[in-house]
């Protein structure tokens, strides 16, 4: 749920730029205030989290580039950007991992101090 202060912020101050593949919607303030930039934020779909924010987004956000650039090609080598997946069932394991008690690897010996 969004705070519905920020809602009313967005709502009178907030000019939508575009939205991204995760459905996140950003925003830049429709005036500047006196001697400062225009502020920009997201409103996150969903749980917000930072690692949702694509590289190109992100750039923007923190004035590293001024217009968005158009969807570039995408190389064979290259992956589809993923939220931080840490706690989830889809996080990264090595192999060799101990997990809740259970040694994955055969050659894993723990140490014992005697």
């Amino acid at each position: 749920m969004i705070d519905p202060i920020i809602l009313l912020y967005t709502w009178f101050r907030g000019e939508l730029v575009g939205t991204d593949e995760y459905e996140n919607r950003y925003f830049e303030e429709r005036k500047a205030r006196k001697n400062c930039k225009k502020r920009r934020w997201v409103l996150y779909n969903g749980t917000p989290e930072a690692s949702k924010v694509p590289a190109i987004w992100h750039a923007w956000l923190h004035y590293t580039v001024e217009k968005l650039q158009p969807a570039k090609k995408n190389y064979g080598w290259e992956k589809p950007h993923l939220p931080n997946l840490t706690g989830t069932a889809l996080a990264y394991k090595p192999q060799g991992l101990i997990d809740g008690g259970k040694i994955h690897s055969k050659d894993y010996q723990s140490w014992d101090p005697n």
